[in-house]
């Protein structure tokens, strides 16, 4: 087997996420509170919401039941606060969500 590139260029569109996964692209942390004071880099809390970038295949079950994502590409949703694996991709901030982790779409 041949081995890749290590200058390969990975980018957030190459990336498809395997069964049972969804590639969200989290909303960045606030930076100010509501009355102006600007907070460090240490005190300011990532919400866990964000907008779904890829979706991978459905997820078979052990019974052979077929899970489909919740949601579609653009969708904006909240998942669990430890939910998910936060990847780095260009600089960016990604997170891998199981279907499972979703907790609610915003419309």
């Amino acid at each position: 087997m041949a081995k890749s590139s290590i200058n390969t260029i990975i980018t957030k569109d190459s990336i498809i996420p395997l069964a049972g996964y969804i590639l969200v692209e989290p909303v960045p942390a606030e930076t100010k509170t509501s009355s102006g004071i600007i907070l460090p880099e240490s005190a300011q809390e990532r919400p866990a919401i964000g907008f779904v970038v890829a979706i991978g295949e459905e997820r078979v079950l052990e019974n052979g039941q077929k899970v489909s994502s919740p949601v579609k590409v653009g969708d904006k949703v909240f998942y669990k606060k430890w939910g998910g694996d936060e990847i780095k991709v260009a600089g960016e901030e990604l997170k891998l969500v199981k279907f499972e982790d979703l907790m609610a779409q915003v419309k």
